[in-house]
């Protein structure tokens, strides 16, 4: 996997698992006063980040990323755990990706992803104008979503449900919101008027703790 890392001297960390695709440019608008993590592009599972020096880290997962949080070998306590518009068990039909979503997801190409970002990610054209896509190739994000396949393939036994509180938008096309309220139950907030990312409504990734 990738990593971004910015350090303010603070004694927390924001550990943010992105989703497939995702970049650091993707979420440069965001603010926070801890230091930050962004882990992303998860062709394997290798990180290299002494975690050891920090009093606090709070936990951010969104999409694929939920998949990669469950599964990833803490050696470290986290104080919250949020999962937002994501399900651990990725590649699962009922709570995961359905098999017409991974077509649309393998089929993306230069000329579509657009199209895919404006009728899947957000729910209006202004919300369009004020996503912040990344800045991967296609190429890239289709060996990732290869790699996360196979991920899921060795790992499915170690996934589980760590977390305090799920985030879901009310019309999230990617994956099936009635499916996630089974899933998390009463530990599932839902985002009224949204579709599949959040990010472009919010200021900074501290917001979320309080959607």
């Amino acid at each position: 996997m990738d990593k971004y890392y910015i350090d303010k001297k603070s004694d927390k960390l924001l550990l943010f698992f992105a989703g497939w695709g995702c970049d650091e440019y993707e979420f440069e608008h965001l603010y926070t006063d801890s230091d930050l993590l962004i882990l992303y592009n998860y062709t394997d599972l290798k990180l290299d980040f002494n975690f050891s020096k920090y009093k606090e880290i709070n936990l951010l997962a969104f999409s694929a990323g939920v998949f990669i949080a469950s599964i990833f070998d803490y050696k470290f306590n986290i104080n919250k755990k949020y999962a937002i518009d994501g399900n651990p068990y990725l590649f699962d039909t009922k709570y995961g990706l359905s098999d017409k979503m991974q077509d649309i997801l393998f089929n993306i190409t230069e000329d579509n992803v657009d199209d895919f970002a404006r009728n899947f990610l957000v729910k209006t054209d202004e919300e369009y104008n004020n996503f912040h896509p990344s800045k991967r190739t296609i190429e890239s994000c289709k060996t990732e979503l290869i790699c996360l396949k196979n991920l899921y393939k060795l790992n499915k036994q170690k996934i589980g449900d760590i977390f305090d509180k799920a985030i879901f938008g009310e019309d999230d096309k990617i994956f099936d919101v009635s499916a996630q309220k089974e899933f998390y139950g009463n530990k599932q907030r839902i985002l009224k008027n949204s579709r599949h990312n959040p990010f472009f409504r919010i200021k900074s990734f501290e917001e979320i703790f309080y959607l």
